[in-house]
């Protein structure tokens, strides 16, 4: 690697406001490397090398540099939030390339805390799938290039586990933050409802989709997430001693769970044990027809987000999905399903301040022209290996994915934290001592093999 790609962001953050560095050679030298690496995995839909570079000069010149939080940071964002003068495709030939007038309001907020946008990530198209491929390019795992990234922020996640960027800009509306990052090593915070600004599509998804960061430490992740949601999250001042829920079992019925996945969790349950936490087996009162409510919701987000697009252009993994989708809008718009889940499950969290569960159920498909199989084959596949994050985009409450152990093949394997509302604080505090006891690799060997 150079000299600053690879770092992290606080680091160069720091470095940037000593002036040891500046803003444009950080950013010269990663996109340099995603010349470099970038056909291999295919993170971004467009890279912005002009306009990076003399958005990084204008960070540089600005008055308030030593006082900038992301200070010439690189960052890339997802596809399907709005950049100032770029086209936001969200992933598929029917969406209009007329370039954004103005930022969406968590860009401008990256870009008020110094960071400099170099590229739109790729994702699935309308972001509906946890694997991300389409018109624009199949995004694939740094760690292990025959698998998919994961979706829908896949291209994002790419992007940061082979060190193109330190930090990303993703959303989540069944695990799109989550899932990919448990594919590729990384650490993101799926923040609960209204802490970080949403204004995804039409609507959010009913309200279940959250923007928030990929990076590769906790540290990052806090540092990300405290310029997208307004406010640096607190520090315990004691690491208080948590009632934790080690649970396995799949929330789907009839969703099995590989052994790399159920290991990930009872060795980290027993870290947290040693560390003074109360841990113990408990699975939530997942009800049995919690996949029904999931596929209504999710199916009905993209009817809504499909409206006004013209179908024939439109995938039709896409369109069988929106089809489905539109019959159930007006019943999933009143919150009654969600609402039901949310009562079922609050006594648990009473009882529990965490719950630890594994981020995937298995590793991620091959990487593939997913977009050209039928919807039923997308809908099996997904359900098969992400079954664990879609409850809490349902509930609206936070929670998170980082690194813990490895898949057979070397590549990263994953927990998921839960909290209640306002419990993100708690979470990351806890992913930090997860880090500090488990430290993991935090870029991929991808990146060393292509000589950095």
């Amino acid at each position: 690697m150079g000299k600053w790609a690879g770092r992290s962001a606080a680091e160069i953050a720091a470095a940037v406001r000593g002036k040891q560095v500046t803003p444009r050679e950080v950013v010269a030298e990663h996109l340099a490397r995603i010349e470099r690496l970038d056909g291999r995995i295919e993170a971004f839909r467009a890279v912005r090398a002009q306009a990076a570079l003399a958005e990084a000069d204008e960070v540089g010149s600005r008055a308030d540099l030593a006082e900038l939080p992301l200070a010439g940071v690189p960052v890339a964002v997802k596809d399907n939030l709005a950049v100032r003068g770029e086209a936001r495709r969200n992933g598929s030939a029917a969406t209009p390339d007329a370039p954004a007038d103005e930022d969406h309001v968590t860009v401008a907020r990256l870009r008020a805390a110094g960071a400099v946008v170099v590229g739109l990530t790729n994702v699935p198209e309308l972001c509906v799938f946890g694997t991300t491929e389409g018109v624009y390019g199949i995004a694939r795992n740094p760690w292990d290039p025959t698998r998919t990234a994961g979706g829908s922020s896949g291209g994002s996640a790419a992007a940061v586990a082979a060190g193109l960027v330190p930090l990303a800009l993703g959303n989540d509306g069944m695990g799109s933050l989550r899932i990919p990052a448990a594919n590729c090593g990384l650490v993101t915070l799926k923040a609960g409802h209204g802490v970080v600004p949403a204004g995804i599509g039409n609507g959010d998804w009913f309200g279940m989709s959250e923007n928030g960061p990929l990076a590769t430490t906790v540290e990052d992740l806090r540092l990300m997430y405290g310029v997208l949601a307004g406010a640096e999250p607190e520090r315990a001042a004691q690491p208080p001693r948590l009632r934790i829920a080690a649970a396995v079992r799949s929330p789907l019925a009839g969703v099995g769970v590989s052994r790399p996945y159920t290991t990930a969790v009872r060795e980290a349950a027993g870290l947290l044990t040693r560390a003074g936490h109360r841990v113990r087996r408990a699975e939530p009162p997942y009800p049995l027809d919690l996949g029904v409510t999931a596929v209504r919701h999710w199916t009905a987000g993209t009817a809504v987000d499909a409206e006004g697009l013209d179908r024939a252009r439109l995938a039709r993994r896409t369109r069988v999905h929106a089809a489905v989708g539109r019959r159930f809008v007006a019943s999933v718009r009143s919150g009654d399903g969600r609402e039901r889940l949310r009562a079922r499950l609050a006594p648990f969290f009473a009882e529990h301040d965490v719950l630890l569960t594994p981020s995937l159920a298995r590793r991620s498909p091959q990487a593939g022209p997913w977009h050209e199989r039928g919807w039923l084959r997308n809908v099996l596949a997904n359900t098969a290996y992400s079954p664990f994050t879609p409850p809490w985009n349902l509930t609206g409450w936070p929670a998170m994915s980082l690194p813990f152990g490895s898949l057979p093949s070397g590549a990263p394997c994953a927990v998921q934290l839960v909290g209640r509302p306002g419990s993100e604080s708690v979470l990351l505090d806890l992913a930090e001592e997860l880090e500090r006891l488990r430290p993991w690799q935090r870029t991929a060997p991808l990146a060393e093999q292509a000589g950095g």
